[in-house]
Protein backbone atom coordinates (compact mmCIF):
# COMPACT_ATOMS: atom_id res chain seq x y z
CA UNK A 1 0.00 0.00 0.00
CA UNK A 2 1.46 3.66 -0.86
CA UNK A 3 -0.27 6.67 -1.24
CA UNK A 4 -0.44 6.52 -4.40
CA UNK A 5 -3.53 3.72 -3.74
CA UNK A 6 -6.51 5.39 -5.56
CA UNK A 7 -9.45 6.26 -3.12
CA UNK A 8 -11.66 3.08 -3.76
CA UNK A 9 -8.85 0.68 -3.56
CA UNK A 10 -7.95 2.49 0.18
CA UNK A 11 -11.62 2.27 1.14
CA UNK A 12 -12.08 -1.11 0.02
CA UNK A 13 -9.00 -2.70 1.56
CA UNK A 14 -9.70 -1.37 5.04
CA UNK A 15 -13.39 -2.31 5.11
CA UNK A 16 -12.73 -5.59 3.52
CA UNK A 17 -10.11 -6.28 6.08
CA UNK A 18 -12.07 -4.99 8.86
CA UNK A 19 -15.42 -6.95 7.95
CA UNK A 20 -13.24 -9.71 7.68
CA UNK A 21 -11.97 -9.38 10.97
CA UNK A 22 -8.14 -9.42 9.40
CA UNK A 23 -7.07 -6.78 12.55
CA UNK A 24 -9.05 -7.91 15.18
CA UNK A 25 -6.64 -8.84 18.46
CA UNK A 26 -6.59 -12.26 19.81
CA UNK A 27 -4.82 -13.99 23.13
CA UNK A 28 -2.49 -15.38 22.72
CA UNK A 29 -0.98 -14.41 19.30
CA UNK A 30 2.16 -14.29 17.38
CA UNK A 31 4.57 -11.52 17.85
CA UNK A 32 4.95 -11.36 13.95
CA UNK A 33 1.18 -11.53 13.36
CA UNK A 34 0.93 -8.71 15.28
CA UNK A 35 3.54 -6.27 13.89
CA UNK A 36 1.90 -7.43 10.50
CA UNK A 37 -1.80 -6.63 11.81
CA UNK A 38 0.07 -3.11 12.92
CA UNK A 39 2.32 -1.87 9.84
CA UNK A 40 -0.44 -2.78 7.47
CA UNK A 41 -3.48 -0.58 9.30
CA UNK A 42 -0.45 2.08 9.60
CA UNK A 43 0.05 2.57 5.78
CA UNK A 44 -3.63 1.90 5.19
CA UNK A 45 -4.32 5.19 7.37
CA UNK A 46 -1.35 7.27 6.17
CA UNK A 47 -2.73 7.38 2.32
CA UNK A 48 -5.96 8.18 4.01
CA UNK A 49 -4.62 11.04 5.86
CA UNK A 50 -2.74 12.22 2.70
CA UNK A 51 -5.52 11.63 0.07
CA UNK A 52 -8.06 13.53 2.17
CA UNK A 53 -5.18 16.15 2.74
CA UNK A 54 -4.92 16.57 -1.00
CA UNK A 55 -6.14 18.83 -3.38
CA UNK A 56 -9.96 18.33 -4.29
CA UNK A 57 -9.00 17.86 -8.27
CA UNK A 58 -6.83 15.06 -7.36
CA UNK A 59 -8.57 12.81 -4.54
CA UNK A 60 -11.24 11.57 -5.75
CA UNK A 61 -13.08 11.23 -2.51
CA UNK A 62 -16.63 9.37 -2.47
CA UNK A 63 -19.48 9.91 0.07
CA UNK A 64 -19.53 5.80 0.13
CA UNK A 65 -15.88 5.59 0.72
CA UNK A 66 -16.09 8.03 3.95
CA UNK A 67 -18.83 6.00 5.18
CA UNK A 68 -17.04 2.66 5.03
CA UNK A 69 -13.97 4.10 6.29
CA UNK A 70 -15.78 5.67 9.21
CA UNK A 71 -17.68 2.50 9.83
CA UNK A 72 -14.40 0.31 9.61
CA UNK A 73 -12.79 2.80 12.04
CA UNK A 74 -15.86 2.43 14.64
CA UNK A 75 -15.62 -1.61 13.91
CA UNK A 76 -11.25 -1.87 14.56
CA UNK A 77 -12.27 0.60 18.03
CA UNK A 78 -15.25 -1.91 18.86
CA UNK A 79 -13.06 -5.08 18.52
CA UNK A 80 -10.38 -3.57 20.75
CA UNK A 81 -7.69 -1.14 18.14
CA UNK A 82 -6.38 1.46 20.09
CA UNK A 83 -7.37 5.15 19.21
CA UNK A 84 -3.32 5.63 18.87
CA UNK A 85 -2.58 9.62 17.27
CA UNK A 86 -2.29 8.32 14.08
CA UNK A 87 -5.73 6.46 14.21
CA UNK A 88 -7.41 9.77 15.28
CA UNK A 89 -5.86 12.16 12.45
CA UNK A 90 -7.70 9.79 10.43
CA UNK A 91 -10.90 10.46 11.69
CA UNK A 92 -10.38 13.62 12.13
CA UNK A 93 -8.98 14.25 8.05
CA UNK A 94 -12.52 12.38 7.49
CA UNK A 95 -14.89 14.73 9.29
CA UNK A 96 -14.84 17.71 6.76
CA UNK A 97 -15.74 15.75 3.96
CA UNK A 98 -18.67 14.07 5.67
CA UNK A 99 -20.21 17.64 5.90
CA UNK A 100 -18.68 19.08 2.38
CA UNK A 101 -20.79 15.53 0.97
CA UNK A 102 -24.00 15.66 2.86
CA UNK A 103 -26.41 15.26 0.01
CA UNK A 104 -24.55 12.87 -1.60
CA UNK A 105 -25.74 10.11 1.54
CA UNK A 106 -27.48 7.29 1.09
CA UNK A 107 -30.09 6.44 4.03
CA UNK A 108 -28.14 3.27 5.11
CA UNK A 109 -24.63 5.60 4.82
CA UNK A 110 -26.55 7.86 7.13
CA UNK A 111 -27.33 5.01 9.76
CA UNK A 112 -23.54 3.75 8.98
CA UNK A 113 -21.84 7.20 9.85
CA UNK A 114 -23.74 8.38 12.88
CA UNK A 115 -22.97 4.09 14.49
CA UNK A 116 -19.79 4.66 13.75
CA UNK A 117 -19.10 8.47 15.30
CA UNK A 118 -21.25 7.09 18.74
CA UNK A 119 -19.11 4.37 18.94
CA UNK A 120 -16.24 6.55 18.35
CA UNK A 121 -17.14 8.71 20.98
CA UNK A 122 -17.81 6.30 23.42
CA UNK A 123 -14.49 4.71 23.32
CA UNK A 124 -12.99 8.17 24.25
CA UNK A 125 -12.85 10.54 20.82
CA UNK A 126 -13.24 14.09 21.43
CA UNK A 127 -16.02 15.99 20.47
CA UNK A 128 -14.28 18.91 18.09
CA UNK A 129 -16.20 21.31 16.59
CA UNK A 130 -15.66 19.09 13.08
CA UNK A 131 -17.33 16.27 14.90
CA UNK A 132 -20.21 18.12 16.00
CA UNK A 133 -20.40 19.98 11.90
CA UNK A 134 -20.21 16.69 10.60
CA UNK A 135 -22.94 15.09 13.53
CA UNK A 136 -25.39 17.78 12.68
CA UNK A 137 -24.95 18.06 8.89
CA UNK A 138 -25.92 14.06 9.47
CA UNK A 139 -29.06 14.64 11.77
CA UNK A 140 -30.71 16.82 9.36
CA UNK A 141 -30.90 14.40 6.44
CA UNK A 142 -31.99 11.96 9.18
CA UNK A 143 -35.48 14.00 8.93
CA UNK A 144 -35.08 14.20 5.63
CA UNK A 145 -34.60 10.82 4.63
CA UNK A 146 -37.26 9.01 7.46
CA UNK A 147 -38.67 7.21 5.22
CA UNK A 148 -36.03 5.19 3.62
CA UNK A 149 -34.23 3.90 6.40
CA UNK A 150 -34.97 0.09 7.04
CA UNK A 151 -35.40 -1.49 10.26
CA UNK A 152 -31.40 -2.43 10.66
CA UNK A 153 -30.53 1.49 9.91
CA UNK A 154 -33.47 2.35 12.81
CA UNK A 155 -32.40 0.40 14.90
CA UNK A 156 -28.79 1.48 14.50
CA UNK A 157 -29.48 5.25 14.60
CA UNK A 158 -31.32 5.29 17.92
CA UNK A 159 -28.96 3.22 19.28
CA UNK A 160 -25.94 5.94 17.94
CA UNK A 161 -28.30 9.11 19.11
CA UNK A 162 -28.53 7.81 22.69
CA UNK A 163 -24.89 6.77 22.93
CA UNK A 164 -24.35 10.83 21.60
CA UNK A 165 -26.97 11.42 24.36
CA UNK A 166 -25.27 9.61 26.88
CA UNK A 167 -22.10 11.67 25.85
CA UNK A 168 -23.34 14.81 26.37
CA UNK A 169 -24.44 15.84 23.14
CA UNK A 170 -28.39 16.34 23.64
CA UNK A 171 -28.92 19.18 20.33
CA UNK A 172 -31.87 20.31 18.66
CA UNK A 173 -31.27 18.38 15.86
CA UNK A 174 -31.46 15.55 17.87
CA UNK A 175 -34.04 15.71 19.74
CA UNK A 176 -35.98 16.22 15.99
CA UNK A 177 -33.88 13.18 14.59
CA UNK A 178 -35.17 10.79 17.83
CA UNK A 179 -39.02 11.89 17.19
CA UNK A 180 -39.30 11.51 13.77
CA UNK A 181 -37.90 7.98 13.82
CA UNK A 182 -40.44 6.47 16.61
CA UNK A 183 -43.16 5.78 14.21
CA UNK A 184 -41.12 4.09 12.34
CA UNK A 185 -40.31 1.50 14.82
CA UNK A 186 -43.95 0.94 15.61
CA UNK A 187 -44.40 0.86 11.91
CA UNK A 188 -41.71 -1.48 11.08
CA UNK A 189 -42.04 -3.19 14.19
CA UNK A 190 -42.58 -6.55 12.55
CA UNK A 191 -39.06 -6.30 10.89
CA UNK A 192 -36.85 -6.11 13.68
CA UNK A 193 -34.38 -8.98 14.68
CA UNK A 194 -33.30 -10.14 18.59
CA UNK A 195 -30.81 -7.28 18.42
CA UNK A 196 -32.39 -4.47 16.99
CA UNK A 197 -35.02 -5.33 19.63
CA UNK A 198 -32.32 -5.26 22.31
CA UNK A 199 -30.73 -1.84 20.95
CA UNK A 200 -34.27 -0.14 20.90
CA UNK A 201 -35.77 -0.48 23.62
CA UNK A 202 -32.03 0.16 25.81
CA UNK A 203 -32.36 3.50 23.35
CA UNK A 204 -35.58 4.11 24.67
CA UNK A 205 -34.83 3.94 27.97
CA UNK A 206 -31.95 5.52 28.25
CA UNK A 207 -33.07 8.66 26.09
CA UNK A 208 -36.22 9.14 28.75
CA UNK A 209 -33.79 8.75 31.49
CA UNK A 210 -31.89 11.46 29.94
CA UNK A 211 -34.75 13.44 29.83
CA UNK A 212 -36.71 12.54 26.54
CA UNK A 213 -40.82 12.92 26.81
CA UNK A 214 -42.48 9.95 26.95
CA UNK A 215 -44.74 10.95 24.11
CA UNK A 216 -47.53 9.07 22.72
CA UNK A 217 -45.41 7.53 19.94
CA UNK A 218 -42.67 6.61 21.97
CA UNK A 219 -45.58 4.66 23.98
CA UNK A 220 -46.43 3.03 21.08
CA UNK A 221 -42.98 2.03 19.67
CA UNK A 222 -42.01 0.49 23.29
CA UNK A 223 -45.68 -1.41 23.33
CA UNK A 224 -44.91 -3.04 20.35
CA UNK A 225 -41.08 -3.91 20.74
CA UNK A 226 -42.41 -5.50 24.32
CA UNK A 227 -44.59 -7.71 22.33
CA UNK A 228 -41.68 -9.14 20.07
CA UNK A 229 -39.81 -9.85 23.25
CA UNK A 230 -42.04 -12.58 24.49
CA UNK A 231 -42.32 -14.14 20.59
CA UNK A 232 -38.52 -13.97 20.56
CA UNK A 233 -37.69 -15.29 24.05
CA UNK A 234 -35.96 -18.08 22.75
CA UNK A 235 -33.45 -16.31 20.82
CA UNK A 236 -32.05 -13.36 22.97
CA UNK A 237 -28.00 -14.36 23.91
CA UNK A 238 -26.81 -13.35 27.68
CA UNK A 239 -26.23 -9.44 26.84
CA UNK A 240 -29.56 -9.18 25.33
CA UNK A 241 -30.89 -10.50 28.45
CA UNK A 242 -29.29 -8.00 30.83
CA UNK A 243 -30.10 -5.15 28.64
CA UNK A 244 -33.64 -5.54 28.18
CA UNK A 245 -34.44 -6.50 31.50
CA UNK A 246 -32.19 -3.34 32.45
CA UNK A 247 -33.97 -0.87 29.58
CA UNK A 248 -37.85 -1.79 31.10
CA UNK A 249 -36.41 -1.17 34.74
CA UNK A 250 -35.45 2.19 33.47
CA UNK A 251 -38.53 2.96 31.62
CA UNK A 252 -40.77 1.74 34.73
CA UNK A 253 -38.26 4.09 37.23
CA UNK A 254 -39.38 6.54 34.13
CA UNK A 255 -42.87 6.34 34.75
CA UNK A 256 -43.86 3.99 32.08
CA UNK A 257 -47.07 1.69 33.44
CA UNK A 258 -46.37 -1.87 33.99
CA UNK A 259 -49.20 -2.93 31.74
CA UNK A 260 -49.47 -7.03 31.38
CA UNK A 261 -47.45 -6.69 27.96
CA UNK A 262 -44.44 -5.66 30.16
CA UNK A 263 -44.90 -8.12 33.06
CA UNK A 264 -45.34 -10.81 30.36
CA UNK A 265 -41.93 -9.55 29.03
CA UNK A 266 -40.06 -10.03 32.33
CA UNK A 267 -41.90 -13.06 33.02
CA UNK A 268 -40.76 -14.75 29.67
CA UNK A 269 -37.05 -13.69 30.14
CA UNK A 270 -36.44 -14.50 33.80
CA UNK A 271 -35.99 -18.22 33.00
CA UNK A 272 -33.21 -17.12 30.73
CA UNK A 273 -31.31 -15.77 33.79
CA UNK A 274 -31.71 -19.13 35.40
CA UNK A 275 -30.78 -21.17 32.24
CA UNK A 276 -27.17 -18.35 31.33
CA UNK A 277 -26.33 -17.44 34.58
CA UNK A 278 -22.89 -19.00 33.62
CA UNK A 279 -22.46 -17.27 30.68
CA UNK A 280 -22.97 -13.30 31.91
CA UNK A 281 -20.29 -11.42 32.37
CA UNK A 282 -19.65 -9.43 35.74
CA UNK A 283 -21.49 -6.08 33.96
CA UNK A 284 -24.42 -7.93 33.13
CA UNK A 285 -24.68 -9.38 36.37
CA UNK A 286 -24.56 -5.85 37.84
CA UNK A 287 -26.98 -4.52 35.49
CA UNK A 288 -29.02 -7.97 36.47
CA UNK A 289 -29.43 -7.90 39.72
CA UNK A 290 -30.18 -3.45 39.38
CA UNK A 291 -32.86 -4.38 37.10
CA UNK A 292 -34.42 -7.04 39.12
CA UNK A 293 -34.37 -4.97 42.72
CA UNK A 294 -35.39 -1.71 40.59
CA UNK A 295 -39.07 -3.65 39.25
CA UNK A 296 -39.63 -5.14 42.27
CA UNK A 297 -39.25 -1.39 44.30
CA UNK A 298 -42.02 -0.42 41.32
CA UNK A 299 -44.45 -3.24 42.38
CA UNK A 300 -43.31 -6.51 40.33
CA UNK A 301 -44.21 -9.50 42.65
CA UNK A 302 -41.78 -11.57 43.42
CA UNK A 303 -42.76 -14.22 41.97
CA UNK A 304 -41.17 -17.93 42.50
CA UNK A 305 -38.87 -17.44 38.57
CA UNK A 306 -38.14 -13.82 39.91
CA UNK A 307 -36.32 -15.41 43.09
CA UNK A 308 -34.79 -18.39 41.08
CA UNK A 309 -33.42 -15.55 38.84
CA UNK A 310 -31.99 -13.66 42.20
CA UNK A 311 -30.43 -16.83 43.69
CA UNK A 312 -29.18 -18.18 40.21
CA UNK A 313 -27.39 -14.65 40.04
CA UNK A 314 -25.74 -14.28 43.52
CA UNK A 315 -22.95 -17.30 43.40
CA UNK A 316 -22.01 -15.36 40.41
CA UNK A 317 -21.13 -12.42 42.35
CA UNK A 318 -18.86 -14.01 44.50
CA UNK A 319 -17.46 -16.21 41.47
CA UNK A 320 -16.76 -12.90 39.44
CA UNK A 321 -16.29 -10.32 42.39
CA UNK A 322 -12.30 -9.00 40.78
CA UNK A 323 -14.66 -8.16 37.97
CA UNK A 324 -16.83 -5.38 38.93
CA UNK A 325 -15.50 -1.59 39.05
CA UNK A 326 -17.16 0.89 41.29
CA UNK A 327 -20.13 1.58 39.41
CA UNK A 328 -20.49 -2.07 39.54
CA UNK A 329 -20.31 -2.82 43.45
CA UNK A 330 -22.01 0.38 43.85
CA UNK A 331 -25.15 -0.75 41.83
CA UNK A 332 -24.95 -4.41 43.40
CA UNK A 333 -25.35 -3.26 47.12
CA UNK A 334 -27.77 -1.02 46.07
CA UNK A 335 -29.85 -3.64 44.60
CA UNK A 336 -28.85 -6.02 47.47
CA UNK A 337 -30.34 -3.43 49.98
CA UNK A 338 -32.99 -3.00 48.00
CA UNK A 339 -33.95 -6.31 47.50
CA UNK A 340 -33.93 -7.11 51.20
CA UNK A 341 -36.36 -4.24 52.16
CA UNK A 342 -38.58 -5.51 49.84
CA UNK A 343 -39.29 -8.92 51.37
CA UNK A 344 -36.01 -11.10 50.20
CA UNK A 345 -34.44 -13.46 52.59
CA UNK A 346 -30.89 -12.63 53.76
CA UNK A 347 -29.66 -16.73 52.22
CA UNK A 348 -26.47 -17.56 52.91
CA UNK A 349 -25.90 -16.69 48.76
CA UNK A 350 -26.96 -13.31 49.36
CA UNK A 351 -24.51 -13.13 52.59
CA UNK A 352 -21.66 -14.55 50.81
CA UNK A 353 -21.93 -11.98 47.52
CA UNK A 354 -22.30 -9.03 50.19
CA UNK A 355 -19.27 -10.22 52.53
CA UNK A 356 -17.28 -10.57 48.69
CA UNK A 357 -17.76 -6.74 47.75
CA UNK A 358 -16.98 -5.04 50.26
CA UNK A 359 -13.66 -5.36 50.54
CA UNK A 360 -13.88 -4.85 46.58
CA UNK A 361 -15.28 -0.64 47.85
CA UNK A 362 -12.54 -0.04 50.32
CA UNK A 363 -9.96 -1.05 47.47
CA UNK A 364 -11.57 1.34 44.84
CA UNK A 365 -12.58 3.60 47.34
CA UNK A 366 -10.92 6.48 45.26
CA UNK A 367 -12.57 6.14 42.12
CA UNK A 368 -16.30 6.20 43.97
CA UNK A 369 -18.44 9.22 42.46
CA UNK A 370 -20.90 10.98 44.47
CA UNK A 371 -24.01 9.25 43.49
CA UNK A 372 -22.53 5.92 44.14
CA UNK A 373 -21.18 6.98 47.70
CA UNK A 374 -24.91 7.87 48.35
CA UNK A 375 -25.92 4.41 46.93
CA UNK A 376 -23.31 2.79 49.13
CA UNK A 377 -23.99 4.44 52.09
CA UNK A 378 -27.69 4.17 51.93
CA UNK A 379 -27.18 0.03 51.22
CA UNK A 380 -24.91 -0.13 54.23
CA UNK A 381 -27.54 1.75 56.19
CA UNK A 382 -30.65 -0.43 54.60
CA UNK A 383 -29.23 -4.03 55.25
CA UNK A 384 -28.02 -2.89 58.82
CA UNK A 385 -31.90 -1.75 59.29
CA UNK A 386 -32.67 -5.37 58.01
CA UNK A 387 -30.77 -7.19 60.43
CA UNK A 388 -27.47 -7.65 58.70
CA UNK A 389 -24.81 -7.60 61.84
CA UNK A 390 -22.16 -4.97 61.39
CA UNK A 391 -19.15 -6.90 61.04
CA UNK A 392 -16.09 -4.74 61.23
CA UNK A 393 -15.67 -5.00 57.63
CA UNK A 394 -19.17 -3.51 57.18
CA UNK A 395 -17.86 -0.78 59.67
CA UNK A 396 -14.27 -0.16 57.41
CA UNK A 397 -16.21 0.48 54.39
CA UNK A 398 -18.41 3.14 55.89
CA UNK A 399 -15.28 4.35 57.87
CA UNK A 400 -13.32 5.17 54.28
CA UNK A 401 -16.88 6.20 52.45
CA UNK A 402 -16.83 9.22 55.01
CA UNK A 403 -14.19 11.32 53.86
CA UNK A 404 -15.15 11.01 50.31
CA UNK A 405 -18.47 12.51 51.57
CA UNK A 406 -17.02 15.23 53.05
CA UNK A 407 -14.43 15.54 50.34
CA UNK A 408 -17.12 15.46 47.74
CA UNK A 409 -19.78 17.59 49.32
CA UNK A 410 -20.22 20.32 47.34
CA UNK A 411 -21.49 17.64 44.44
CA UNK A 412 -24.12 16.39 46.55
CA UNK A 413 -27.99 16.70 44.75
CA UNK A 414 -30.73 16.85 47.13
CA UNK A 415 -31.94 13.16 46.70
CA UNK A 416 -28.30 12.46 47.39
CA UNK A 417 -28.04 14.30 50.31
CA UNK A 418 -31.35 13.17 52.21
CA UNK A 419 -30.28 9.38 51.16
CA UNK A 420 -26.88 10.21 53.36
CA UNK A 421 -28.15 11.81 56.45
CA UNK A 422 -31.02 9.35 56.52
CA UNK A 423 -27.65 6.59 56.32
CA UNK A 424 -25.85 7.53 58.87
CA UNK A 425 -28.93 8.68 61.80
CA UNK A 426 -29.99 5.12 60.44
CA UNK A 427 -26.16 3.38 61.29
CA UNK A 428 -25.89 5.59 64.24
CA UNK A 429 -29.46 4.28 65.31
CA UNK A 430 -28.11 0.29 65.16
CA UNK A 431 -25.09 1.25 67.09
CA UNK A 432 -22.83 2.93 64.57
CA UNK A 433 -20.32 4.75 66.24
CA UNK A 434 -20.54 8.66 66.12
CA UNK A 435 -17.05 8.96 64.91
CA UNK A 436 -15.60 12.38 64.38
CA UNK A 437 -15.67 11.59 60.89
CA UNK A 438 -19.43 11.11 61.35
CA UNK A 439 -19.60 14.38 62.67
CA UNK A 440 -17.86 15.79 60.36
CA UNK A 441 -19.45 14.25 57.51
CA UNK A 442 -23.37 15.41 58.75
CA UNK A 443 -21.71 19.09 59.16
CA UNK A 444 -20.30 19.27 55.81
CA UNK A 445 -23.76 18.17 54.80
CA UNK A 446 -26.00 20.86 56.61
CA UNK A 447 -25.27 23.98 54.88
CA UNK A 448 -26.08 22.35 51.71
CA UNK A 449 -29.39 21.13 52.99
CA UNK A 450 -29.79 25.14 53.26
CA UNK A 451 -28.60 25.71 50.18
CA UNK A 452 -31.07 23.27 48.52
CA UNK A 453 -33.69 23.82 50.35
CA UNK A 454 -36.33 24.41 47.84
CA UNK A 455 -35.25 21.18 45.34
CA UNK A 456 -36.19 18.47 48.23
CA UNK A 457 -39.32 16.31 47.19
CA UNK A 458 -41.86 15.56 49.86
CA UNK A 459 -40.24 12.32 50.71
CA UNK A 460 -36.72 13.93 51.50
CA UNK A 461 -38.31 16.61 53.57
CA UNK A 462 -39.79 13.92 55.73
CA UNK A 463 -36.53 11.74 55.49
CA UNK A 464 -33.98 14.52 56.08
CA UNK A 465 -36.04 15.91 59.30
CA UNK A 466 -36.42 12.44 60.82
CA UNK A 467 -32.92 11.85 59.96
CA UNK A 468 -31.44 15.02 61.80
CA UNK A 469 -34.14 14.36 64.81
CA UNK A 470 -32.65 10.64 65.06
CA UNK A 471 -28.86 12.16 64.74
CA UNK A 472 -29.68 14.48 67.61
CA UNK A 473 -31.77 11.86 69.91
CA UNK A 474 -28.41 9.74 69.18
CA UNK A 475 -26.65 12.72 71.00
CA UNK A 476 -25.71 14.87 68.02
CA UNK A 477 -25.27 17.90 69.26
CA UNK A 478 -27.83 20.84 67.75
CA UNK A 479 -25.30 22.75 66.35
CA UNK A 480 -26.10 26.05 64.47
CA UNK A 481 -25.82 24.77 61.12
CA UNK A 482 -28.69 21.85 61.96
CA UNK A 483 -30.88 24.63 63.24
CA UNK A 484 -30.17 26.58 60.34
CA UNK A 485 -31.19 23.59 58.10
CA UNK A 486 -34.82 22.54 60.15
CA UNK A 487 -35.70 26.09 59.70
CA UNK A 488 -34.87 25.89 56.09
CA UNK A 489 -37.22 22.84 55.62
CA UNK A 490 -39.96 23.84 57.90
CA UNK A 491 -41.67 26.39 55.22
CA UNK A 492 -41.52 23.79 52.62
CA UNK A 493 -43.96 20.72 55.35
CA UNK A 494 -46.31 23.59 55.33
CA UNK A 495 -46.29 24.33 51.26
CA UNK A 496 -46.26 20.34 50.29
CA UNK A 497 -48.82 19.45 53.34
CA UNK A 498 -51.19 17.69 50.93
CA UNK A 499 -48.17 16.08 48.74
CA UNK A 500 -46.85 13.77 52.04
CA UNK A 501 -47.85 9.98 52.42
CA UNK A 502 -49.07 8.65 55.64
CA UNK A 503 -45.48 7.31 56.26
CA UNK A 504 -44.23 11.21 55.75
CA UNK A 505 -46.42 12.43 58.00
CA UNK A 506 -45.57 10.04 60.62
CA UNK A 507 -41.65 10.82 60.43
CA UNK A 508 -42.48 14.35 60.46
CA UNK A 509 -44.78 14.66 63.55
CA UNK A 510 -42.06 12.03 64.90
CA UNK A 511 -39.18 14.45 64.28
CA UNK A 512 -40.78 17.42 65.16
CA UNK A 513 -41.69 16.23 68.59
CA UNK A 514 -38.26 14.94 69.03
CA UNK A 515 -36.00 17.99 67.81
CA UNK A 516 -38.65 20.14 70.67
CA UNK A 517 -37.79 17.15 73.01
CA UNK A 518 -33.99 17.99 72.41
CA UNK A 519 -33.81 21.94 72.51
CA UNK A 520 -35.20 22.57 69.31
CA UNK A 521 -36.77 26.10 69.79
CA UNK A 522 -40.81 26.13 69.14
CA UNK A 523 -40.55 29.09 66.43
CA UNK A 524 -43.68 30.18 64.52
CA UNK A 525 -42.64 28.38 61.56
CA UNK A 526 -42.28 24.78 63.67
CA UNK A 527 -45.83 25.65 65.16
CA UNK A 528 -46.99 26.52 61.20
CA UNK A 529 -45.30 22.79 59.95
CA UNK A 530 -47.58 21.10 62.87
CA UNK A 531 -50.34 23.02 62.38
CA UNK A 532 -50.42 21.93 58.82
CA UNK A 533 -49.81 18.39 59.31
CA UNK A 534 -52.56 17.51 61.70
CA UNK A 535 -55.42 18.12 59.30
CA UNK A 536 -53.45 15.32 56.91
CA UNK A 537 -53.93 12.83 59.94
CA UNK A 538 -57.39 13.15 59.92
CA UNK A 539 -57.13 13.17 56.32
Amino acid sequence: ITRRWDWRSLTTTLHSLTSAGFFTPHNPMDERVKLTQASLLSTLLDAIIFKCNQKPQARNIDARGIANLLWAMAKLVDNGQKQTPEFNEAVVALLPHVSAMKDQFKAQGIANLLWAMAKLVDNGLEQTPEFKEAMGALLTHVNIQKDQFNAQGIANLLWAMTKLVDNGEWTPELKEAVAVLFPHVNAQKDQFNTQNIVNLLWAMAKLVDNGQKRTAELNEAVTALLHHVNVQKDNFKPQGIANLLWAMAKLVDNGLERTPGLNEAVAALLPYVNAQKDQFSAQHIANLLWALAKLVDNGQERTPGFNEAVAALLPNVNAQKDQFIPQHIANLLWAMAKLVDNGQEQTPGLNEALVALLPRVNAQKTQFHVQFIANLLWAMAKLVDNGLEQTPALNEVVATLLPLVIAQKAHFKPQEITNLLWAMAKLVDHGQERTPELSEAMAALLPHVSAQKASFTPQGIANLLWAMAKLVDNGQESTPELNEAVTALLPHVSAQKASFTQQGIANLLWALAKLVGNGQERTPELNEAVTALLPQVIA
